[in-house]
């Protein structure tokens, strides 16, 4: 049971999105609320599914795959739904930068795979920490309502513009580690020609 835990926490993960967009356009005043606590459930299985792998080192090719696409799936969603709810240019830029790192770091993990430099790309703490910025500020948004006179909304858009900040910064962190392989051509691969940025006229 305990071998396959990681990946089930991953697939309830995927689960939960359907469950999630249900709430968030439920026509019921709770509606927004009982999403966000699907995305904060969603958001804690990612952390234990991990926890659990590592401890009980049940790694997998499976879960190597559906963790990252879990987890692209559910932000993909969340920001999407906020920003068809708050269709502001701010949260249409944010939200595009996000979504597309995650297609643009995900295409370079998948190119430099085939060339065998996959650890090249792995996670960094940058990663890391606009994930938590990321996750934070769309629970504040999903929930919306002032909190003891907070106004969450706000602070979840501020939290997201960080995020997309560092969305940016850890985007180029990963093509930064990349772009030596980047630079070199198909022959120069073989030690038959100079990198391409070197060759001249």
């Amino acid at each position: 049971m305990t071998k396959h835990l990681p990946n089930a926490l991953t697939i309830l993960r995927i689960a939960l999105i359907p469950v999630m967009i249900l709430f968030f356009y439920l026509p019921v005043p709770w509606g927004r609320k009982a999403a966000t606590v699907v995305f904060v459930l969603a958001s804690l299985t990612d952390f234990l599914d991990g926890y659990f792998a590592r401890k009980h080192k049940t790694f997998s090719r499976f879960g190597a795959f559906l963790d990252p696409v879990a987890d692209k799936l559910t932000v993909s969603t969340a920001l999407i739904m906020l920003l068809q709810s708050h269709p502001t240019i701010l949260m249409m830029i944010a939200t595009q930068v996000i979504i597309g790192r995650e297609i643009t770091v995900s295409a370079l993990r998948e190119w430099m795979a085939e060339l065998g430099e996959r650890a090249t790309v792995g996670v960094a703490m940058i990663g890391k920490i606009k994930t938590v910025f990321q996750m934070t500020a769309i629970g504040f948004l999903l929930y919306k309502d002032p909190i003891l006179g907070l106004p969450v909304f706000r602070i979840g858009l501020v939290l997201l513009y960080v995020a997309a900040v560092l969305t940016l910064w850890s985007m180029f962190v990963y093509l930064k580690a990349a772009w030596p392989m980047m630079r070199i051509s198909d022959t120069d691969s073989q030690g038959n020609a100079e990198p391409v940025a070197e060759k001249s006229e």
